[in-house]
């Protein structure tokens, strides 16, 4: 059996606002958005066959401290790009900072936080 990833759901402050953002990064597209658990609010952005589910509770969501010391802490997101640095181009015009830049056999990465926070992991690797 061979299992593959379809998606994974997030709390953010501003669903539409990140949905946005990563449109414009990754160029992934709004695929649903909605009333949601909890009378809650999110949107699905991605791609054909997998996606981010960003969510936002009914009560405003409230800024955690690093998740690298929580059993359970989503420590960040790796996101493989055809073109590091078109990406990271797009990553400081949507207003993020690049950190921790590496060259490593396959690839090359860097990361970048966003608005609330969660670090991205972008990577382009050798072929």
């Amino acid at each position: 059996m061979t299992a593959k990833l379809e998606h994974t759901n997030l709390t953010v402050s501003d669903p539409d606002a990140t949905a946005a953002w990563m449109g414009d990064v990754f160029g992934w597209k709004i695929r649903w958005s909605g009333p949601a658990i909890d009378e809650g609010y999110s949107v699905h952005v991605g791609g054909p066959g997998d996606y981010l589910a960003l969510y936002r509770p009914r009560s405003a969501p409230h800024a955690g401290e690093s998740s690298y010391g929580l059993i359970g802490g989503l420590n960040h997101l790796g996101v493989i790009v055809d073109d590091l640095d078109a990406a990271e181009a797009r990553v400081k015009a949507a207003g993020f900072t690049p950190h921790n830049y590496a060259d490593y056999k396959p690839g090359r990465r860097f990361y970048f936080r966003d608005a609330d926070g969660i670090e991205f992991e972008l990577v382009q690797y050798d072929d």
